[in-house]
């Protein structure tokens, strides 16, 4: 017998939403667990303000923040709370607040538990809601005083909702006990909420679903922020729920001294990791293929880490990139990121993004130096970077990931190896030839197809990259410096005063 699936409440929240499996099961009591500050209010509101627009009525009991504080923090946002959205501000009877009020050893916390509970039952049933808020449980279980009563009172809340048929929200702000775990087993469904503060940068939200009875959803971490407009949540990329259909067709550089290298170019749906040393040219390699990419029709996507935008702008322009140029016509996508801003799901979700909105089908992101930077306390780095080129690879993209080297010239060492992940590696190199500091590029690695094992000299010209012939005369190029083994000994134009 196959049970029925219930309607769900939504949060309003498109990531959240996701994580949920289209929400929150209704008719059920959920809890909303962080410390102060990681967004619990503000999801609570997105909440009621996701059933007003379905014509839900709504209520919010707090028993912390005051009415006045929650339409200010809604008005924040934007937000206006309609007549379906009531605010019950349960505070402690007026006896307990005066200053004659000095009965203390035969004062039983059990009365001002037993009013409190009344207080919101005799509101339920005027409201009659459909969506509840409690904020916050600290001040339940500061009155309840014992485990035992504490339970028993929750355990009475969620029948008398259950009675009601309301999707409840319970808010807890960790701040009485933080291990004490009993609504964990009460509640049918468990949201936590983190706030993370690295030693530079802003601080990171993330958050994870840890229990949801009879409901599949999406576990683990997923970064999300507050801004103006509400929360957004980012969830993590599962990159083989993102498979399409696409013709691997070969990307041209526009070099065919470069193609050829490539034993024709850089397949769709692959990736590529150009390496080597600072100012070798990794970007201007991969901003060839961008190029290429747009000038066959096609569109791209590219995210700067490291660089100006401005600059890079001035810095390709006599190269014959006009970046700009490219961003007005609409065929290009670029943004500069902040690393010290930015979490790595919200970078993820901006690629995302940016390649399902205008399909592009070249996509940059220089560096994986600044990637890393975004995420000086993940050790989950490569994870990360694994599933983000594989969901790239099954849109059809080809990726272009540049990662600067330490060193200049000989032994040459990577802030992380993701060589492995990448199905075609391009090396950068400087070497030292007649008196001169020269480039030298070829390709180590290439799964999809063949490719020219030589090592060639190449050049910035007026129109890009300008690729040599191969370098068969010399020996030990990418240790810095080569050995002339025969041969005419002519490794390129600049040895005539070539650009």
């Amino acid at each position: 017998m196959t049970v029925p699936a219930r309607p769900k409440a939504r949060f309003g929240i498109a990531g959240l939403d996701d994580i949920t499996a289209g929400g929150l099961t209704q008719g059920h009591l959920f809890l909303l667990e962080g410390s102060p500050g990681t967004g619990k209010t503000t999801i609570a509101l997105q909440f009621l303000l996701e059933g007003q627009k379905t014509g839900e009525t709504g209520l919010y009991i707090t028993l912390s923040e005051t009415e006045n504080e929650l339409r200010i923090g809604a008005a924040s946002h934007g937000w206006k709370l309609s007549p379906l959205i009531k605010v019950f501000e349960l505070v402690p009877p007026e006896a307990l607040l005066s200053s004659d009020q000095t009965q203390t050893l035969l004062y039983s916390s059990d009365l001002e538990l037993g009013e409190a509970t009344k207080a919101i039952f005799d509101e339920v049933e005027a409201v009659k809601p459909q969506r509840v808020v409690l904020d916050s449980l600290s001040e339940i279980r500061l009155l309840a005083q014992s485990s035992l009563r504490y339970r028993r009172q929750i355990l009475a809340l969620k029948h008398y909702f259950a009675r009601n048929g309301a999707t409840v929200l319970l808010l807890d702000d960790l701040t009485s006990d933080a291990a004490d775990k009993t609504v964990h087993s009460v509640a049918h469904g468990v949201i936590h909420l983190e706030e993370i503060t690295p030693e530079y940068g802003a601080e990171r939200r993330r958050l994870k679903v840890l229990k949801y009875r009879a409901q599949k959803f999406r576990g683990g971490y997923h970064d999300f922020t507050i801004s103006t407009g509400g929360i957004e949540v980012y969830p993590r990329l599962v990159s083989a729920e993102h498979r399409t259909r696409f013709d691997r067709s070969r990307l041209s550089s526009g070099s065919p001294e470069l193609d050829a290298l490539l034993g024709g170019g850089i397949e769709a749906g692959s990736n590529s990791l150009i390496i080597g040393p600072a100012g070798a040219g990794k970007s201007t390699v991969a901003i060839q293929f961008i190029d290429a990419a747009i000038s066959s029709g096609g569109k791209a996507a590219a995210f700067i880490f490291d660089e100006e935008l401005g600059l890079l702008f001035d810095r390709m322009k006599p190269l014959g990139f006009d970046l700009p140029a490219m961003v007005e016509a609409g065929a290009l996508h670029i943004e500069q990121v902040d690393a010290a801003e930015l979490s790595p799901g919200e970078f993820s979700h901006r690629v995302r993004t940016a390649v399902d909105r205008i399909g592009a089908k070249a996509v940059l992101i220089d560096s994986l130096n600044g990637y890393q930077a975004a995420m000086p306390e993940e050790n989950a780095l490569v994870l990360h970077i694994h599933e983000l080129l594989q969901y790239l690879n099954r849109q059809g993209a080809a990726t272009f990931l540049t990662v600067a080297q330490h060193g200049l010239v000989g032994d040459m060492k990577s802030p992380v190896d993701v060589t492995y992940l990448a199905d075609t590696v391009i090396l950068l190199r400087y070497f030292e030839a007649v008196g001169k500091v020269r480039r030298a590029i070829s390709v180590i690695k290439k799964r999809t197809s063949s490719h020219e094992k030589t090592i060639r000299e190449f050049w910035m010209g007026a129109k890009g990259l300008v690729v040599g012939k191969p370098l068969d005369d010399f020996h030990g190029v990418l240790r810095g410096v080569p050995t002339f083994v025969g041969g005419t000994g002519r490794i390129g134009p600049e040895d005539k005063g070539g650009p």
